[in-house]
């Protein structure tokens, strides 16, 4: 049987979690995380990591494994997945199984990323206090001028892939669209996407009552305990900016609620629109 890699993927709050580990426990598989905030032990609450009971129900990869001061891209989780995925195999292991809705994270581990320039701690200071003084939209501007490919392409919402695009430009002196793989990169095993969905109403329903339930579980503490953090890209994240801006007095309580449900709608929206261009993708309607 030829070694594959089940990828569940979907929006924000569509089920990925309990649906992968039902898969895993078919095949006795761990279940490997592609979620890019996940990742922070710093960031449980808000990023909606798996609960006690879900993650000992089978082994989980890369959940809470770095720091919000750790400097970590798509390409080094390319690597790590990657690496992990074959040494797993070389153990017996048939079938795999990812979980995750981080798009570019995805791509890097089913297309692969070319190589580009190591990120400079000193210019992406510089680029961090820009959108945190002037704006996201500063930095836009740069990347509409420098490279206006890629500023038609990329996510243009996420800070951390703006800021990137524009330190590459910088750093390389060439367009961030240039640094593009000739075709994917070939992997010694199958990949398989499953895509999960479910009726709007539904999914809206759901992102409302998981954010209910993480203020609840103590989101306003988890933000508050990260204030000297709040100038990291990580932490310009849907669930933690509104609570800053609720710290800041600039809102209610109740209000930073509201934004959050409307800005995870909306990235769920933009993660339903990458993935419409996949055909190879199985979708399936829950």
């Amino acid at each position: 049987m030829a070694r594959r890699l089940l990828i569940v993927l979907g929006p924000t709050a569509s089920g990925k979690t309990d649906y992968a580990i039902d898969l895993a426990l078919k095949y006795g598989s761990p279940v490997i995380s592609c979620d890019s905030r996940q990742i922070y032990r710093e960031m449980s609450i808000g990023t909606a990591v798996p609960d006690a009971s879900q993650l000992s129900a089978v082994r989980h990869y890369f959940i809470r494994f770095k720091s919000v001061t750790d400097y970590y891209t798509a390409g080094m989780y390319e690597e790590d997945a990657v690496s992990l995925s074959e040494s797993l195999f070389a153990m017996g292991h048939e079938t795999l199984v990812m979980c995750g809705g981080s798009m570019f994270y995805i791509d890097a581990v089913c297309k692969g990323l070319d190589s580009m320039p190591d990120a400079d701690p000193l210019l992406r200071a510089e680029l961090s206090r820009r959108i945190r003084e002037e704006g996201l939209e500063s930095l836009r501007m740069d990347l509409r001028r420098l490279d206006p490919e890629a500023y038609s392409t990329i996510d243009i919402a996420n800070p951390q892939r703006v800021l990137r695009a524009v330190e590459v430009c910088m750093l390389s002196g060439k367009k961030f669209s240039s640094f593009k793989l000739a075709g994917p990169k070939k992997r010694d095993f199958e990949i398989e996407k499953i895509g999960l969905r479910r009726p709007r109403e539904e999914l809206y329903a759901r992102i409302n009552s998981r954010v209910g339930k993480m203020l609840d579980a103590g989101l306003v503490d988890e933000v508050r305990s990260l204030e000297k953090f709040r100038g990291l890209p990580s932490l310009n994240t849907v669930g933690y900016k509104e609570i800053f801006d609720y710290l800041d007095g600039k809102c209610s309580l109740d209000e930073a609620a509201e934004k959050i449900c409307l800005d995870t709608r909306h990235y769920a929206k933009r993660q339903l629109t990458w993935w419409r261009r996949d055909p190879e993708i199985r979708w399936i309607d829950l």
